[in-house]
């Protein structure tokens, strides 16, 4: 039996895969220590550290709303009550309004402004240019406050009392858009941030999902305010931060935002790889059925699914047998409507490739263990194998 550090790389529904190599790392007697995740993996990292077991994750995913799957509602188009009267008072709409030669528009600018907003496509188009997403995110925010009440805790439970209450590790990173920082944040960097709004603004897809604003009550980052930062996507910088465990860990950086070292454990990453073919996987749906024929929606999702599964990818070839790759060929990021017998296809093949690596890797415990670490060793990038 192993004890792990895990890490959880982004890919929104495709981190579906997750559940079946949690259940075989479980299963085969392993533990985890440190959790850290980006993206739809902050998701995964959140749960897992709250106490969700393999079994649980599976329920959630597979969780239903009038017979479709819950996770659909995650892409919820934004309504005009999300948008507050700064947001429309310095939006572009209104600097057009101003700037045109049409007597009275500037007056009665508001009130259209008000009247556009009730039209659902112009809703989505001005959250897109303002907020930066063309979806509102408000329900996988609720949903994550009410995964945490299950477990027994606050909804707005803090990083600080989040580690007091579970006695987990748990570190999500955090794209700050406004001073082109990565954030990594848990209870020793942002003690008083709710870890809901933590995973949310990791989860803010560029063009997806509305980004997020840091607000002042969140308190500090490392001791720095944040307030009125806008917050993206984890993934956008680093979108499977394995190398938060495999850099020196003397390094200021890592030594502040992960603590001193603790013993030696196990690295392990879980990479989603659309290079590997999901065994039994039924067809795809066409990008009609998934969005309608909305050009403007395909072409945003095309762009997210660019973002979550291009970064990060040569992390990889450094050091393969810290890495397990999940095989998420023909599964989009975005496809949060999934049919069971696709879940269900992806989730045995997450199971089948942790099987097969700790099975083809069985010295991994003790390479980790007893080799030198990450860090110290060449920086040679090795050959990528294939799994079969």
């Amino acid at each position: 039996m192993a004890t792990f550090d895990l890490v959880f790389e982004g890919g929104g529904a495709k981190c579906f895969a997750f559940a079946g190599a949690l259940a075989q790392l479980a299963e085969a007697g392993h533990t985890h220590r440190r959790l850290v995740g980006a993206s739809g993996g902050a998701v995964t990292a959140l749960l897992t550290a709250a106490g969700y077991t393999p079994a649980e994750l599976l329920a959630v995913i597979g969780e239903k709303v009038n017979d479709q799957p819950r996770f659909a509602t995650f892409l919820d188009p934004p309504r005009a009550q999300d948008f507050g009267a700064d947001a429309l008072e310095k939006s572009l709409t209104l600097e057009i309004f101003k700037q045109l030669r049409v007597p009275g528009l500037p007056v009665v600018g508001r009130a259209l402004l008000k009247a556009l907003l009730a039209v659902p496509a112009y809703c989505q188009l001005f959250s897109l240019i303002e907020c930066g997403g063309f979806f509102a995110g408000v329900k996988i925010y609720e949903w994550l406050r009410e995964r945490l009440a299950a477990k027994g805790m606050s909804p707005d439970i803090t990083f600080k009392d989040f580690a007091a209450h579970t006695g987990r590790d748990l570190s999500l990173v955090v794209s700050d858009s406004s001073e082109m920082e990565l954030l990594v944040l848990n209870h020793r960097t942002a003690p008083d941030c709710p870890v809901a709004w933590g995973a949310r603004m990791s989860l803010s897809i560029p063009y997806l999902w509305r980004e997020v604003i840091w607000r002042k009550e969140w308190g500090l980052y490392r001791g720095r305010a944040k307030a009125g930062n806008v917050m993206i996507d984890g993934g956008a910088l680093s979108n499977f931060p394995l190398w938060l465990f495999t850099t020196n860990p003397a390094d200021p950086f890592i030594c502040e935002v992960l603590g001193p070292a603790p013993p030696p454990a196990a690295n392990l990453g879980l990479f989603l790889d659309d290079e590997l073919a999901v065994p039994n996987a039924p067809p795809p749906p066409t990008l009609a059925q998934l969005l309608g024929k909305l050009r403007t929606v395909q072409r945003i999702m095309r762009i997210a699914e660019t973002i979550t599964v291009s970064r990060d990818k040569l992390t990889i070839e450094y050091d393969q047998q810290e890495v397990c790759c999940l095989p998420t060929l023909s599964y989009a990021a975005t496809e949060f409507n999934m049919t069971d017998a696709r879940r269900d296809a992806l989730v045995a093949a997450g199971r089948e490739a942790m099987r097969r690596h700790l099975f083809q890797g069985g010295a991994i415990v003790r390479r980790s263990l007893a080799g030198p670490p990450l860090w110290a060793r060449s920086s040679q990038p090795t050959a990528r194998t294939t799994q079969t």
